[in-house]
């Protein structure tokens, strides 16, 4: 138990030389056509190094936000609306699927094309000079493609739904507790499944991604001289396979959909728990400030289940 706890203050006592010498030499990690430097990214990308690093900021961060209350709640609207920015914003995305779902709909069945493609010279999925054309791709590619509309709107608009509310709980005890009970169970359920969840989901989703991005694999128990070993035959080679011949071919970009999904959950996961804090500390009629709802003056789907208005 010492040897656990002499270790945990050694890494929190490297934070700031690990966090110097990172933003003092950034093209060590950032230089991303120096093998070693994208090795360098790799490793630290899902390491103990930048657990520790985050962990610290945090705790330096919250003590600040204790000691002014304002700070921590400009922490809580910041990361609230840029939530609600990005889902406002990819939620439009779903427009799109719909029009692109009809329009391989009748170009299939009514003008039986067969591809679609875009360019000056290309009206209507028919080319006039193949060398302007700027994308051609069979219509089994354009409708596997809906997958990435679905994928973004689910995994860019998860945080968003969040804050306006939007998700579905199955509450046998939050209902009929104290309002200050409701402030502990939330920040509990932040820190215990959020920021675990959103962690455990990140060093999976890390190195799944960079499997896809570049050659030799990597993989999560590879150390930093391994990685570095590994750099001299390192190269990008992304994966480029559908499941069809003529299908959607970059499901690479789900991974990256996957590792991005995390850190918004992560992020929220501290807003949830900043915001819970302060609502702890300064009472009933704290709740809700701040918030930004899509309706002003509509009760979310957690205030009319829970009767909390």
């Amino acid at each position: 138990m010492l040897d656990r706890g002499s270790g945990f203050v050694h890494h929190i006592g490297l934070v700031f030389a690990n966090l110097w010498q990172a933003l003092s030499q950034p093209m060590a990690w950032l230089d991303w056509s120096n093998p070693e430097a994208l090795a360098r990214f790799i490793y630290y990308g899902a390491s103990s190094e930048l657990f520790f690093v985050i962990l610290t900021l945090l705790l330096i961060l919250t003590a600040v936000g204790l000691w002014r209350p304002g700070v921590m709640w400009g922490v809580v609207r910041g990361l609230e609306g840029f939530a609600n920015a990005l889902g406002r914003a990819v939620a439009w995305i779903g427009l799109v699927m719909v029009l692109q779902q009809i329009m391989i709909i009748f170009l299939q069945r009514i003008f039986r094309v067969a591809v679609i493609e875009f360019g000056p010279f290309a009206p209507f999925g028919y080319p006039l000079w193949n060398k302007l054309t700027l994308v051609s791709h069979d219509l089994s590619w354009w409708s596997e493609e809906l997958k990435l509309y679905n994928a973004m709107i689910v995994t860019l608009c998860v945080t968003y739904t969040f804050v306006q509310g939007g998700h579905v709980r199955v509450d046998l005890i939050y209902a009929n507790v104290s309002f200050r009970a409701k402030r502990v169970i939330d920040m509990l359920g932040s820190v215990l499944f959020m920021m675990t969840g959103s962690m455990m989901t990140w060093l999976f989703a890390w190195f799944f991604m960079w499997r896809s991005l570049i050659t030799p694999k990597v993989a999560a128990s590879d150390t930093l001289e391994a990685l570095l070993r590994k750099s001299k035959l390192m190269k990008w080679n992304v994966e480029t396979i559908g499941f069809s011949p003529n299908g959607f071919d970059a499901y690479f970009l789900f991974k990256i959909l996957l590792v991005t999904f995390a850190a918004l959950v992560f992020l929220q996961a501290v807003a949830f728990f900043y915001r819970s804090l302060l609502e702890l500390r300064e009472g009933r009629e704290s709740e809700g400030r701040y918030l930004d709802h899509d309706k002003p003056g509509e009760q979310s789907t957690d205030a009319i289940i829970h009767g909390t208005h």
